[in-house]
């Protein structure tokens, strides 16, 4: 359930053009300076090749990035951002600042620099896309979810009960292409292995060619700020389109073989909802890089962190310590091997992001490699010793 947001609207708001973009009694405030100064204020719902498409109060403009680029790759001009530009007439307009971000989708790029990507910012709602017309990638909706949770502006998402979020957005697991599972019983299955994976996530299964589940997403979404996410053929496209009620995005079928799509999307655009609110579509994501994701990691783990706090060492590795409470869990099978080796390669890639930047994190890395270089050593040795003892 959509929760009441943070900033709620005044009455000037309410009545102000851009309220259908989410501008509210919050923006208004953060705005006031720039209004001052004879700025314009606009939220952006297209970014391409230093211009971005802006909607105003005059209607969507084209507005030159070129005051607002930063060499800080976090702070480039993002779909979702609200700006504030050059008053009609201006040629050409200009963004001039972007107000501070309430919350940001962030992953890691290729780059071995340690660089943040930022997909879409101001948002209250991720939308999880994953086809069941191919087999499910748990480990790919787990690494969704760990970014998703993390994301915000700043402070690590508080989860205060199984389906409540203290702040930053809410994530939504979304199972598209139902109608390709005609079997009830086996789509409840796939619906229950999801969750295994999501805790306290909303899980739905959903058909845009049916319709099923439609009504029951866009109740949730309506009246804050939605990102769809997936990689190619995830039926992002198709949705965004059903949640619009018109062909905005361009689709094609994702190929038999494999079930990929075909990279339709190519820029992140920013749609308004017939029910209220707005919906950011992105393009495919090859791969989903980890970014300072550590709290989202825990969260999505939250049995296997919960149980580590019973171990009986605070430093436990979950390997062969005595007392470990975690590998008596994975005896027992009540926890699944494959559960905690997702967890612990998302931990072993947040940190190894997080080095880049911080010196501690580099130093606990050596150490622990310097340990292993140690035991591997000790345990050759002994293997040697015991060939010579035959």
């Amino acid at each position: 359930m959509f929760n009441a947001p943070l900033h709620p609207f005044s009455s000037s708001a309410v009545q102000h053009p851009l309220a259908v973009y989410g501008w509210d009694e919050g923006w208004e405030a953060e705005f006031a300076p720039y209004a001052a100064q004879g700025l314009v204020p606009g939220r952006v719902v297209r970014v391409d090749r230093g211009q971005c498409d802006v909607a105003t109060p005059d209607g969507v403009v084209r507005a030159d990035t070129a005051f607002v680029v930063p060499h800080d790759p976090m702070k480039v001009v993002c779909t979702g951002d609200w700006v504030a530009v050059d008053p009609e007439g201006s040629d050409p307009r200009y963004a001039r600042t972007i107000l501070p971000r309430r919350t940001a989708f962030v992953r890691s790029t290729s780059s071995k620099r340690s660089e943040g990507q930022v997909l879409a910012t101001n948002i209250d709602h991720i939308v999880i896309c994953v086809s069941l017309a191919v087999e499910l990638d748990l480990g790919r909706i787990e690494r969704f979810l760990a970014l998703a949770m993390s994301s915000s502006s700043g402070e690590a998402l508080l989860r205060t009960s199984a389906d409540s979020w203290e702040s930053g957005a809410q994530p939504t697991v979304v199972l598209s292409k139902a109608d390709l599972v005609p079997d009830p019983v086996g789509l409840s299955h796939l619906v229950e292995d999801v969750e295994t994976v999501a805790p306290g996530v909303q899980v739905l299964p959903l058909s845009s060619t049916t319709g099923e589940g439609l009504d029951v997403l866009a109740a949730t979404i309506a009246g804050g700020t939605t990102v769809l996410l997936g990689v190619s053929g995830a039926g992002k496209s198709t949705l965004a389109n059903a949640l619009v009620g018109e062909d905005v995005m361009d689709v094609r079928a994702a190929r038999d073989v494999d079930g990929k799509g075909r990279h339709t999307t190519t820029t992140r655009n920013l749609f308004v909802l017939p029910g209220g609110g707005v919906l950011i579509d992105t393009p495919g994501l090859r791969g989903v890089g980890l970014w300072d994701a550590e709290a989202g990691v825990g969260q999505v783990f939250s049995e296997i962190e919960e149980l580590a706090g019973d171990c009986r060492f605070h430093d436990c590795a979950h390997e062969s310590e005595p007392g470990c409470a975690v590998a008596a869990a994975i005896e027992d099978g009540s926890l699944p091997v494959r559960r905690l080796e997702s967890y612990r390669k998302l931990i072993r890639e947040n940190r190894r992001i997080v080095a880049k930047t911080d010196a501690r994190v580099r130093s606990e890395i050596l150490r622990e490699w310097k340990r292993m270089g140690r035991e591997g050593q000790k345990a050759m040795e002994l293997k040697r010793g015991g060939g010579r003892g035959r």
